[in-house]
């Protein structure tokens, strides 16, 4: 039995979760979605103060109040944000990191530092015209190319996301590299993509890479070919045409 903990990326929560939380419970696995502070269920917390940190600390904690090890760490988009946060924190309880068509900063960089500047300016100019200067409005799933029988119900479910936490910068002090086992996914099908870059220095530091052909929110678009990458990486279903790092795959489920 393997313990994963599935972050979700900017102005989503854990119910973007629920069909790939539902496919790894039904292997008995351990799965935990939380939401981050000021989003989905938690967006009554939304405030000014919120920032990176904040959401790396939610995850901290819920890895040492629930006593995990062994942790499968996922972060989806800007979660890649966050999970490069806690894995610095606590490399010790984490098995293996996934990055799941996410941002992967340095040290020292915010996510705005590495996010393509027609994206930045047009949040930035979105936040002032209707956020209050302090939060940034959700992208429409159309521009994430989700399937068109979920657009409307990701809209609906999307809120707010406070603009602390792209502006702060990541402060890493090198604990996070003892994390041998690191994967990256790439969703083929999101134009105007910002990740191929990420997944190519993927490809430049040994980390295995994967892609998916679907739009961004892959846990959507493909949930059964995700928990079956999932439990490849958490040793549980050794049967990809992968046979070993730093290959080039898609994973489909028989």
């Amino acid at each position: 039995m393997a313990t994963f903990i599935l972050v979700h990326g900017g102005w989503h929560g854990s119910w973007c979760w629920k069909r790939v939380r539902k496919a790894l419970q039904a292997r008995r696995h351990d799965v935990f979605t939380p939401t981050l502070t000021g989003v989905g269920e938690r967006s009554h917390l939304l405030s000014p103060d919120v920032n990176l940190d904040t959401h790396i600390t939610d995850v901290v904690n819920l890895i040492r109040w629930e006593e995990l090890s062994g942790v499968v760490l996922c972060g989806h988009s800007y979660g890649g944000c966050v999970i490069t946060g806690v894995a610095d924190r606590l490399s010790d309880r984490i098995a293996a990191l996934v990055y799941l068509d996410a941002f992967v900063p340095e040290d020292g960089q915010s996510l705005y530092d590495i996010l393509p500047t027609f994206y930045k300016t047009s949040q930035l100019e979105a936040a002032q015209r209707d956020g209050e200067g302090w939060k940034v409005p959700p992208i429409p799933a159309e521009v994430f190319n989700v399937s068109a029988g979920d657009r409307e119900w990701v809209n609906r479910q999307c809120t707010m996301q406070p603009i602390a936490t792209f502006q702060q910068v990541i402060k890493l002090i090198g604990k996070g590299d003892p994390v041998k086992r690191v994967t990256f996914i790439l969703a083929t099908d999101f134009p105007d993509s910002p990740f191929p870059a990420f997944y190519e220095r993927a490809k430049v530091r040994g980390w295995k890479t994967l892609t998916m052909p679907c739009g961004h929110d892959v846990m959507l678009d493909r949930p059964e070919e995700l928990t079956g990458a999932l439990l490849e990486i958490a040793g549980d279903r050794p049967v990809s045409k992968a046979m070993g790092d730093n290959i080039d795959v898609v994973i489909n489920l028989p």
